[in-house]
């Protein structure tokens, strides 16, 4: 063979070779991309957790305001947390209230994933939102901590203090759809 064809054979076998590189890296990263959740989906759990918030949080204030008024009465936070039982067991969403005070009413309040510490650690450090994407059996889910504060004197009854004190937050877990 002569030297200018081996060449160009030598030519064709680098480039077949570095197609083929760049068509698994390109594949790779178009594998990566399918992982990540598109923006759009993202902001459409965001929606939900803000309508979820403010659904959950009026509840708790309206139902406080109408029958608690001593320490003895049942805290509207215990109608919350069976609220969001119900939620999760019809596959909705997670929700959870997780005490920032360090002397919760009942230890399963307190925070236990790596989530919840780093929302309770934001919100005594002044946050008032804190989210993540995360993943559960293989789906995207947007992880969000928002804040929970005394805002009504019966709120001092429970948990002592004063009124806008953080309490704690409620952390969302929304499927990413």
């Amino acid at each position: 063979m002569k030297r200018s064809s081996r060449f160009v054979v030598a030519g064709l076998l680098v480039a077949c070779l570095g197609g083929g590189v760049f068509w698994a890296l390109s594949d790779r990263a178009r594998a990566e991309d399918k992982k990540k959740p598109d923006p759009a989906q993202v902001e459409r759990a965001r929606e939900t957790v803000k309508m979820l918030d403010d659904l959950y949080k009026t509840a708790v204030v309206g139902i406080t305001q109408t029958y608690v008024e001593k320490q003895a009465d049942v805290p509207a936070a215990t109608l919350a947390k069976q609220v969001f039982a119900a939620m999760h067991k019809k596959g909705y969403h997670n929700a959870r209230l997780i005490d920032a005070t360090g002397k919760p009413k009942n230890k399963e309040n307190l925070p236990s994933t790596p989530f919840e510490k780093k929302a309770v650690s934001e919100m005594k450090a002044g946050k008032t939102y804190v989210e993540e994407i995360g993943e559960v059996d293989g789906k995207p889910v947007l992880r969000a901590a928002t804040v929970v504060p005394s805002v009504m004197k019966q709120c001092a009854y429970c948990h002592g203090g004063k009124e806008n004190r953080l309490l704690g937050t409620i952390v969302y877990e929304i499927p990413i759809k």
